[in-house]
């Protein structure tokens, strides 16, 4: 296909009038995202879900997050389904041939953010989790582990793609172990505690799953093992609770552009890639009391760390189709400068420099980490407080818990505030305290 001298600068000038008149996601999306760090979920969820322009994905994430974290388990649940399903077709995509000129030229030529959103394969792991966490908040036990066995094999696939091992999954793992734990299979639950210590997350929460199943299990020689490391197994009478705290731990990280913009006889040639940067985090962990014990929280998987490294693994390929878009665009300066002489060469290198930018669409509201804490407690009342180290402490409660119950507390820190939701348990009196 052919396009005449005017076509070509009616389309260069469109494209110009659309890309400036056009607000990018984050921009469009701002108001959502600081309503949600100043606590106001309900706000940002709506906000976010009017907004699916070209990143369905994104837009219901984003939402499924402010559910969850008012403790709207029901919406979470809805909008966690709807990015699923916006992802569900998704092949992966080689180049796209630059045979064709005209129109096709031009959506080359203008830059990722133009294009639907189907996340990073980081984001579509973490979107399965918290699918499979708003499944637990319902007590779908069987749709957890449907989802969680979707994170394995998303991260298997990006490892195999990149060749790389990005120690990733920590959270899927956990959250399979605590669903086989609550239908009575611990040795598939011991299976994901292992993985967890083979990838180096959960700490001491890792640790005692391993002393304490493979006990249970009579697995001896193992037991010995994790003894060892982890020290000897706690005495723990069969008919104790169980208190889970499954918690998001500050605000992942953002990308910003690096760009690099080089003048030439023939035009400017134009380079633009994504990076993420990590936000400062006031909160380090979290910590469960009760009248008689306490537990901290340890990290289950990294958000910023995951993030940072499957980015890294694609900016090659986004350089690679950075370049092709670059040399395309000055092929498309050079027709425009013999048709329409210094007029067309000035919208061409405007061209260039306008919609050459890096896609900087990101799921924000993410945590920088997962984190999880396992208390085991005598039946009978027990009072919770949870406190942020270096930030605030709430007062949970005060639950009649059953023998053998597994209570969840659901939590997500911002900034230096806490914000949880009890699943389980028995309300003793609507009691309050103070919040420090």
């Amino acid at each position: 296909m052919t396009v005449s001298p005017a076509r070509s600068l009616l389309l260069a000038c469109s494209a110009l009038t659309l890309f400036s008149a056009c607000a990018s996601y984050n921009e469009r999306t701002e108001g959502a995202f600081r309503a949600f760090e100043g606590g106001r979920f309900e706000e940002a969820m709506l906000a976010y879900a009017e907004d699916p322009e070209g990143a369905d994905f994104l837009s219901a994430a984003e939402a499924g997050t402010a559910a969850l974290t008012a403790g709207l388990w029901s919406p979470a649940l809805e909008y966690f389904t709807a990015a699923a399903k916006a992802v569900r077709e998704v092949e992966d995509e080689a180049l796209i041939s630059v045979e064709n000129t005209g129109e096709l030229l031009l959506s080359w030529t203008l830059n990722e953010s133009f294009r639907e959103y189907y996340g990073e394969g980081y984001e579509r792991a973490m979107m399965h989790a918290c699918l499979g966490l708003a499944y637990l908040a319902h007590g779908n036990v069987e749709d957890v582990l449907v989802e969680t066995r979707l994170v394995n094999q998303l991260l298997e696939n990006e490892q195999d793609l990149f060749d790389v091992d990005y120690r990733a999954g920590g959270f899927g793992h956990l959250l399979s172990a605590v669903a086989y734990e609550l239908i009575g299979k611990p040795d598939e639950a011991y299976i994901d505690y292992k993985r967890m210590q083979e990838k180096g997350v959960g700490g001491d929460l890792t640790g005692r799953a391993l002393v304490r199943l493979s006990g249970a299990l009579g697995r001896e020689d193992e037991r010995s093992t994790w003894e060892a490391e982890y020290g000897p197994a706690l005495e723990l009478p069969g008919d104790l609770a169980t208190i889970v705290v499954i918690a998001g731990v500050g605000i992942g990280p953002f990308k910003q552009e690096q760009r690099l913009d080089i003048p030439t006889h023939d035009g400017f040639l134009s380079w633009s890639v994504p990076t993420f940067l990590t936000r400062p985090q006031p909160v380090r962990h979290l910590v469960l009391e009760t009248q008689a014990a306490r537990v901290r929280t340890e990290v289950v998987e990294d958000v910023s760390r995951v993030a940072q490294k499957n980015l890294d693994d694609r900016i090659g390929w986004l350089a690679g189709k950075n370049t092709v878009r670059t040399f395309l665009k000055r092929e498309l300066r050079k027709q425009l400068a013999q048709d329409h002489g210094i007029a067309g060469a000035l919208v061409g290198d405007l061209f260039t420099l306008l919609t050459e930018r890096a896609d900087l669409r990101a799921w924000r509201t993410l945590p920088d980490t997962w984190q999880a804490a396992r208390l085991f407690v005598e039946p009978g009342a027990q009072e919770l407080t949870l406190t942020a180290s270096g930030g605030a402490r709430v007062y949970l409660g005060n639950f009649t818990l059953e023998q053998g119950e597994t209570m969840f507390v659901l939590a997500r820190t911002l900034d230096r505030q806490v914000y949880a939701h009890v699943i389980g348990g028995n309300p003793v009196a609507a009691e309050s305290a103070p919040i420090d």
